[in-house]
């Protein structure tokens, strides 16, 4: 995918030449993607190649472009007479348009796109297909929102498209994110907007207003690269009462790796040495890192009890439980005195989940795995339904 140094606004009505735009969007189209893919959005992304271009999966393209609106502004104020701008869509709102530039690009129904039957690739655009693109729209526009909220920047809208992958008959996003895809405002003032908005409210273009909107470009193509990193710092510790907890305790460790967040283990008994318990506690309050704690011990439980009355890091309990006496040793767990609050999983993925979910509220980059998974798990149920439902019928 080869960029350029143009810039257009109403369907090429207005064209310009921008000297050094192909670098700043391959830039900024590059990083957006390589954030999505290592989240778990399937991209048709690959790498970037050069400073004006990336390699891609061949697409076939489906002609509507996807459009996901945080705040009303631009068009949709003008399609919907009585709405400020300003007003606040929740959750955000998902809109269609078909690619036809001779009738500038009509707003589509749901309805439309399934009755135009398209078929790219051997796939046949149906309820099935139409239902992930519109859920994929919203979890890519949320993704990318809640990235940028640590640089005090508004993500306003965003358009994007989808294509298949000829190979893996998938949908995946394809095309580009780049500046011309969305609206920024820093601080959510609309005055300091950095996205193309400013090249399409230009009265006369000018080299000196190209100059402008060009150093805009250059702003967000900057802070994009910052999207990739998180100045927040987390970990989590497995308490495990005995070496015998291992493998359970490695399968927390396993499922920390898949966010990101690293793990270690520690091997401590709170019936048989709770002076060393507190003590490897106390080492890991020391240093400032924010911990979750996770408890693994079977029959009595006491390390997530003793742990969560004497930290204020969050505990939670994933005790590994044996078929003999599981339902009785449980109760350990669930049943606690009064000022604990160490929740009970029994799933070692459970628990580093519980981890990612509190560290991913000031982790955009946790955050948005935890995201994507969602997103995916949806996706992998919404095509087993369809797939049961094609050999039933």
């Amino acid at each position: 995918m080869q960029s350029k140094d143009q810039i257009t606004a109403g369907n090429a009505a207005r064209k310009d030449r921008m000297e050094g735009k192909a670098a700043i969007s391959n830039t900024t189209t590059s990083c957006v993607f390589q954030l999505l893919q290592e989240a778990g959005i399937k991209t048709a992304f690959v790498r970037k190649q050069s400073d004006t271009a990336f390699i891609a999966a061949h697409c076939e393209m489906i002609p509507i472009e996807w459009v996901c609106r945080r705040i009303a502004t631009g068009s949709f104020l003008k399609r919907n007479p009585g709405v400020k701008e300003g007003y606040k869509f929740y959750p955000p709102k998902i809109e269609m348009f078909y690619k036809d530039d001779a009738n500038n690009d009509p707003q589509w129904s749901e309805e439309q796109l399934i009755e135009a039957k398209f078929c790219f690739a051997g796939l046949t655009i149906g309820q099935t297909e139409v239902d992930i693109m519109a859920r994929s729209t919203q979890a890519i526009f949320e993704i990318l929102e809640k990235s940028w909220q640590p640089q005090n920047c508004t993500l306003v809208d965003l358009k994007i498209e989808f294509g298949v992958n000829i190979l893996t008959k998938e949908i995946v996003l394809a095309d580009v994110i780049d500046n011309d895809s969305w609206r920024l405002w820093p601080s959510g003032d609309r005055s300091q907007q950095k996205d193309k908005q400013s090249y399409r409210d230009l009265k006369e273009v000018t080299p000196e207003a190209l100059q402008m909107v060009k150093r805009n470009f250059e702003w967000v193509a900057e802070r994009v690269e910052l999207l990739l990193k998180t100045k927040s710092q987390g970990r989590v510790v497995v308490l495990m009462g005995s070496p015998s907890d291992l493998s359970h305790c490695e399968k927390i460790k396993k499922a920390c790796a898949t966010f990101g967040i690293p793990c270690e283990l520690r091997v401590t008994s709170a019936h048989k040495g709770p002076d060393e318990t507190l003590r490897i506690k106390s080492e890991y309050e020391g240093d400032g890192i924010p911990t979750v704690f996770v408890a693994v011990a079977g029959r009595s439980n006491g390390l997530g009890p003793v742990m969560s009355g004497n930290t204020a890091y969050p505990v939670v309990n994933c005790p590994p439980l044996s078929a003999d006496w599981g339902t009785q040793d449980v109760w350990s767990s669930l049943r606690l005195p009064s000022g604990l609050g160490c929740p009970t999983t029994l799933s070692p993925e459970g628990a580093a989940q519980f981890a990612a979910q509190i560290f991913g509220l000031n982790n955009h980059l946790v955050w948005a795995k935890l995201r994507s998974n969602m997103l995916n798990t949806w996706i992998s149920l919404k095509q087993a339904d369809k797939k049961l439902r094609e050999c039933t019928l």
